[in-house]
This record gives C-alpha cells, sequence and structure tokens, in this order.
C-alpha cells in the first residue's frame, strides 16, 4: 500500500464528513418543514427573504450558493403559494426582482420555532458550533465562493 492508497480512504477524505453531515441535517428539518409545505431549499430562500425583503435573483442565488437553474423551480414553487412575487426589471429584463409578500411575512411565525428544535440534534457545545460555522465560512471563502 502506498501514500496514494491512504489518500483515497474514504476516512481521510474531508468531504466526506461534510456531505454526510449536511445530508443528515436536512433530512432532520423535514419533519419540521412538512407542515409548512416547505422544502429545505424553499426555507433557505425564505430565511433570506424574511431579512431581506426584497433582492434580485442573481444576487439571492449568490447568498444561497445556487445557480439559476437551481433557483427558478424553487422560486416559481414559492410564488405559486403566495409567499413571494418575481418582477422582471423593466431596464433590464434579465434582472427579475424578488419581494416577500404578506402572506410569506407571516410564514416566519410559523417557522420561528425551527432552528431551536434543530439545534437540539446537533450535539455540540455552543462554542463548538460558533468554531464549525465560522471553520464553515472560512472553506466556503476559501474556495472563492463567498457570496456575502
Amino acid at each position: 500500500m502506498n501514500e496514494n492508497d491512504d489518500m483515497l480512504k474514504l476516512e481521510n477524505q474531508l468531504c466526506f464528513p461534510l456531505y454526510a453531515c449536511s445530508k443528515e441535517i436536512i433530512r432532520r428539518y423535514k419533519p419540521y418543514l412538512d407542515p409548512l409545505d416547505l422544502t429545505y431549499t424553499q426555507y433557505i430562500t425564505m430565511m433570506v427573504m424574511w431579512e431581506k425583503k426584497e433582492i434580485i435573483v442573481k444576487d439571492l442565488g449568490n447568498f444561497l450558493y445556487l445557480d439559476s437553474g437551481t433557483m427558478t423551480p424553487v422560486l416559481k414553487k414559492l410564488e405559486a403559494k403566495g409567499y413571494i412575487t418575481r418582477v422582471r426589471s423593466p431596464e433590464d429584463e434579465r434582472s427579475v426582482s424578488v419581494t416577500i409578500t404578506e402572506k410569506g411575512q407571516k410564514l416566519k411565525e410559523d417557522a420561528a420555532e425551527i432552528p431551536l428544535k434543530l439545534g437540539a440534534c446537533v450535539k455540540l457545545a455552543p462554542q463548538e458550533a460558533i468554531q464549525l460555522h465560522s471553520l464553515l465560512y472560512k472553506l466556503l471563502s476559501g474556495m472563492g465562493t463567498d457570496a456575502r
């Protein structure tokens, strides 16, 4: 066995525990999001909308690290549910503005407890969670994907 063999062991990969944790955390959101009729991607989109109220689709995609091919169906579904509206810019028809509706803003009340419920699933001390959060954003930034 040579050095390259060790590099190809799953247990030596940083990507695998990140992938597995992401998948597991998203799975744990499901019971809380199902009653709201939201997918995880719709939920994180709404989190940005609750904060920003209005945003250009391109900026929203950058903020969520999602491409337009992923954003478009998510936004169409949220618009069909009455949570957002999309309006093409008269100055530049390539630019689409997304605005939260009153119904979308009210959804925030129903979602308010979700972060606390999920936090109970994560067995990290508060300081460890803060450190992990910081390290993950440092990793994203180092990959040239710092959208913030």
